[in-house]
């Protein structure tokens, strides 16, 4: 019998190894050394530290590791982050000298999550949120000026950025450039 996380591995692999490294790997230190990430999820407590990418190649026990602590904390659903978003991540952290913890307020969101969200005045929250498809994630820095994060990251022109100044986070995603 094939196991679960083999075949999660499986598809992993194939899904990295389909998408082309310019087109994943815009910055050309990533693409050529190491990426690694340090998070703390604001709602679990959770901490990671992971170098998913290595040698020009995702590492799968990596990416499963960073998609369970940037899971929806609501409803406990794990899904796939989109690896582009990753190396964007990786790439502010380089532009900000940052090698601490990225404070995650929010990563993927169940679509039954951005509802409750939508349906409890929690302004801003699209209807199809990038969150519910791990294409999107709602950080901050501790000891970073928000600005300066919001900054840095359409600097990156990577795709959305999001200020918001009242709940303290920047957003960020992989879809069209644009700001707000």
């Amino acid at each position: 019998m094939i196991q679960r996380r083999t075949i999660l591995k499986s598809g992993l692999l194939l899904a990295a190894s389909s998408l082309s490294l310019p087109t994943l790997a815009k910055n050309s230190s990533i693409a050529t050394g190491d990426c690694c990430l340090r998070f703390y999820n604001t709602h679990t407590g959770e901490k990671l530290t992971s170098t998913f990418w290595a040698q020009g190649e995702f590492i799968p026990d990596a990416l499963g590791d960073i998609n369970k602590v940037l899971r929806d904390h609501r409803t406990n659903k794990i899904a796939d982050i989109d690896p582009e978003l990753l190396l964007l991540l990786g790439q502010l952290n380089g532009k900000l000298g940052n090698s601490k913890e990225l404070h995650i307020i929010s990563g993927y969101r169940a679509p039954e999550s951005n509802a409750f969200l939508r349906g409890h005045g929690s302004g801003g929250v699209a209807k199809r949120s990038l969150h519910m498809e791990g294409k999107a994630i709602d950080i901050r820095l501790p000891g970073t000026d928000l600005r300066n994060l919001q900054k840095a990251a359409m600097s990156l022109q990577g795709g959305g950025v999001g200020y918001y100044d009242s709940s303290q986070f920047v957003h960020m995603d992989t879809g069209r450039v644009r700001y707000w």
